[in-house]
């Protein structure tokens, strides 16, 4: 007979016939980070791309991303918005977690490259806090995982750990040097 933790851990698995355990606290926690945090970018996106949400659309972000150096403007503006919305859906349902994780670093890192105040607060608009914020949240996510109440549940990144995170963290960063680099 496997000792109780063995059998706790092991209980619900495939082919064991056991019911499934319940979602713990730590799912349903994870759950509402990854839906706040995945429905706040993806509605930023969804502002650059299709201008919901009373965002200016893409020909009115790509103006703006000219303006602040990236040129070709409408390139990295929907590169942005796509990130954001794609990176936000995908943490939002937790679907490959680590891969939106890294889409919403890179853009958020990105993001903090350009706040005008460049300081954690900032009473005069945008400062370094908010994506701060969101990408480490997004790191968070990877690290612990999407856990069992996500479309990822059957997927050895569901409970996180040092690979998904370390993936979204690279993949996050280099993305954002490229981006960097080509601006």
């Amino acid at each position: 007979m496997k000792p109780p933790t063995e059998r706790a851990r092991h209980s619900g698995g495939p082919g064991t016939g056991a019911a499934p355990a319940a979602p713990s606290a730590t799912d349903a926690g994870i759950l509402l980070l990854r839906l706040t945090v995945g429905v706040i970018l993806a509605g930023h996106g969804a502002q650059k791309l299709f201008g919901w949400f009373g965002g200016p659309g893409l020909d009115a972000t790509a103006k703006g991303f000219d303006q602040i150096g990236y040129d070709p403007g409408i390139f990295f503006a929907a590169l942005a918005g796509i990130s954001e919305f794609l990176g936000g859906l995908g943490l939002a349902v937790g679907f490959l977690t680590p891969l939106a994780a890294a889409a919403s670093v890179g853009v958020m890192i990105n993001a903090m490259s350009v706040a005008p105040a460049i300081a954690l607060w900032s009473a005069a608009g945008p400062a370094f806090s908010y994506p701060m914020t969101l990408a480490v949240s997004a790191l968070t996510i990877a690290a612990v995982g999407p856990r069992r109440l996500s479309l990822d549940a059957r997927f050895p990144w569901r409970d996180g750990g040092w690979l998904p995170a370390g993936f979204a963290l690279v993949a996050g960063v280099v993305g954002a040097v490229i981006v960097l680099a080509l601006k």
